[in-house]
């Protein structure tokens, strides 16, 4: 078993981080069993007016946050990449087509990331240091992903979500940030997660954060931080703020809740959690910098 090192990383000024998963509402996990990755062309993309919409939202608030985006977006609309640099925020990668981890072998997953790396450094000229798996697919099943991710250049990932869930999860790992590999210094940050009442407890934001009453979400959100030797890492996706996006009326109820439930209201209630805590880029919370 490879052993682990915490890392010591809490203080006043870098408590929360904020992150969005940049993928449009047809590219999600609820909808992968009626949506084939070779039909996406054919949906009309929204994905360049909704994180345009969240860049304007964090401009409002005074925040900066870090944008994990799918290769196939990038490709796709190279300017929004460009904006999202442009607009001070850290760009980082979510693999190339929202391919889970434990379904890539070892050679396909090196060159997934590789390429999304390639790909969103050229576009925005910067340094692509973070990563987030889809779905958290980094788990027991995948420890050689951290050597692959380390290898490729990354400097950490975010793509662990410490609690009990039917897609994703280990209950008893570790919630502050880490380094899950011997003699290297790549970290991973999970997002935030709360200990209550014998129970473990996502304080982290998506599905969650949009079904939850806010004065219990920021009740969490602040007993993360306070827990947490790390940031608190909060994320959603560009198309939580957007209610007017198509239906997917062939989808099972289970995944039509799990998607539409508090479309509505997500803006409001984002807006609301950005004004009452200071929030930065993961990449700043950890303290990493650029190469040199």
């Amino acid at each position: 078993m490879t052993e682990t090192r915490e890392l010591s990383l809490n203080d006043s000024g870098r408590r929360f981080a904020m992150s969005v998963d940049v993928e449009d509402y047809f590219q999600v996990w609820a909808f992968s069993d009626i949506i084939a990755r070779e039909s996406w062309d054919g949906f009309p993309l929204r994905v360049g007016e909704t994180t345009r919409a969240c860049l304007d939202l964090f401009d409002t608030h005074n925040t900066k946050a870090t944008f994990f985006t799918l290769g196939w977006v990038a490709e796709r609309d190279p300017a929004l990449i460009r904006e999202i640099v442009d607009r001070g925020h850290e760009l980082a990668s979510h693999g190339w087509d929202h391919t889970k981890v434990d379904q890539q072998s070892h050679e396909q997953f090196r060159s997934d990331i590789q390429k999304t790396k390639s790909l969103l450094e050229d576009i925005s000229g910067t340094e692509v240091k973070g990563y987030r798996a889809a779905g958290f697919s980094i788990n027991k099943k995948t420890p050689w992903a951290y050597e692959e991710l380390a290898s490729s250049g990354y400097r950490y990932s975010s793509s662990a979500h410490p609690i009990a869930h039917d897609h994703y999860g280990d209950v008893n790992a570790e919630r502050s940030p880490y380094t899950p590999l011997p003699n290297n210094h790549f970290i991973e940050a999970p997002v935030a997660t709360v200990d209550l009442w014998g129970r473990r407890i996502s304080a982290a934001g998506g599905g969650w954060f949009r079904a939850a009453p806010l004065p219990v979400y920021k009740s969490l959100l602040s007993r993360a931080s306070a827990s947490l030797e790390g940031p608190a890492i909060f994320y959603f996706h560009p198309w939580e703020i957007d209610p007017e996006q198509p239906r997917m009326n062939r989808a099972s109820m289970k995944s039509k809740v799990r998607h539409y439930l508090g479309l509505n209201r997500m803006k409001n209630k984002l807006a609301n959690i950005l004004s009452a805590y200071r929030w930065i880029r993961i990449d700043s919370a950890l303290q990493i910098g650029e190469t040199v």
